[in-house]
């Protein structure tokens, strides 16, 4: 069925007096141009351009009104200033973007386009209007296709490494999941999505030792390896924070997959709190007579329950020299890396023993990567090597 075309509408013309009174509507009885251009059947724009022009000849008469070629001076003069602010606003963001190639200057353009005309960039970042439209228009390069595959694995693997992981652990993440790229190229692109790791803090020294408390000698010698688990372990207690006051960790390492074979929270510092984390540790790896347990020369190590424990589980006890924190630098280095990326305030002591539990069971021991042994995780570590 073909539709009807509708009858072309013919031209109108009106007399002035006709103009007048449409005008006069709307000036003087506030009624609205689309309802006095309804009620007269008239086109909106015939309408608004004689309302247009009988305000612009009702000030000409005025004392300091403008003529037609003075009001478009000043609109033109207007125009210009918006275009010098705008110029000025935009130079601010270039920096040193003119030193760029014209991918990185044509990028940005694209960017501010919304906010800036086309000409005006072209015209400060000294490239062609049509150079733009042209690259605009081109298919995205391999290269830059390449890099956009790679920042959807690289946000990945740094959420999956809960936003800790800096270059090196997102590099071998990739290189886990058959990615081969670069490091530098992670870096570049890590820099781009403006992803980061966490810092190390600085090292506060916690320990409380009690004189003539026995102190054992250093067996470890700052040897923080092992051939195989259940050979060398270190122990140690850190402070954390709540509103309520101060909680201690205690935790015991398995020098040779790093893995967090005990740990014990508490209100207080001391032998309990040691000897608890010790106990899990006991009971989770089951050790052979033999093991030699590494720890500070604090009184909670020192004391006689402590050792008591370690003598009936057949452990030789070793311990770094007063004042020493290299001596167990591996368990320094343990602690800073929980403040680090889990933090040491919490809300309470028992959202505190949740995030912890978090942390320590399902994300350090078994899915976060550790440097020291080939950035594999500790359980996978243990798993690859039984």
């Amino acid at each position: 069925m073909v539709e009807e075309k509708k009858p072309r509408r013919p031209r109108r013309s009106y007399t002035d007096e006709f103009k007048a009174g449409a005008v006069r509507l709307v000036v003087e009885e506030g009624k609205t141009v689309s309802q006095v251009a309804r009620d007269l059947d008239l086109t909106l724009s015939a309408l608004r351009t004689w309302v247009d022009q009988a305000r612009a000849d009702a000030g000409k008469g005025k004392p300091g009104a403008l003529t037609s070629a003075e009001r478009q001076e000043l609109t033109k003069l207007r125009k210009q200033v918006r275009e010098l602010e705008m110029e000025r606003t935009l130079l601010k963001k270039l920096g040193g973007l003119h030193r760029e190639g014209e991918r990185v200057k044509f990028e940005f353009i694209r960017a501010e386009q919304a906010h800036f005309s086309i000409s005006l960039l072209c015209r400060l970042l000294q490239v062609s209007r049509s150079g733009f439209y042209a690259w605009r228009s081109r298919p995205p390069s391999p290269r830059h296709s390449a890099d956009e595959r790679l920042k959807v694995l690289i946000r990945e693997a740094h959420e999956k490494g809960r936003r800790t992981y800096g270059s090196p652990r997102v590099h071998q993440a990739l290189r886990n999941q058959g990615v081969h790229v670069s490091r530098k190229r992670v870096i570049r692109l890590m820099q781009v999505e403006q992803l980061v790791g966490r810092a190390r803090r600085r090292y506060r020294c916690t320990t409380v030792s009690e004189p003539g408390l026995p102190v054992a000698a250093n067996l470890l010698q700052r040897r923080f390896t092992a051939d195989g688990p259940n050979q060398r372990w270190v122990g140690d207690t850190t402070e954390l924070t709540t509103p309520g006051g101060k909680l201690y960790l205690a935790a015991v390492i398995d020098l040779y997959s790093r893995f967090v074979v005990g740990w014990a929270l508490s209100a207080m510092n001391d032998r309990h709190l040691t000897l608890k984390a010790l106990d899990m540790a006991l009971r989770r790896r089951r050790p052979e007579e033999g093991l030699l347990h590494h720890s500070d020369q604090g009184c909670t190590y020192a004391s006689e329950d402590y050792q008591r424990v370690l003598e009936q589980h057949g452990l030789l006890c070793s311990m770094s020299r007063r004042g020493n924190c290299y001596d167990n630098a591996a368990m320094e280095s343990w602690f800073s890396t929980l403040k680090n990326e889990l933090g040491e305030s919490f809300e309470s002591a028992s959202d505190a023993k949740v995030k912890l539990f978090d942390y320590i069971e399902v994300f350090y021991n078994q899915q976060r990567m550790h440097s020291a042994i080939g950035y594999a995780a500790p359980a996978e570590f243990e798993r690859a090597a039984a």
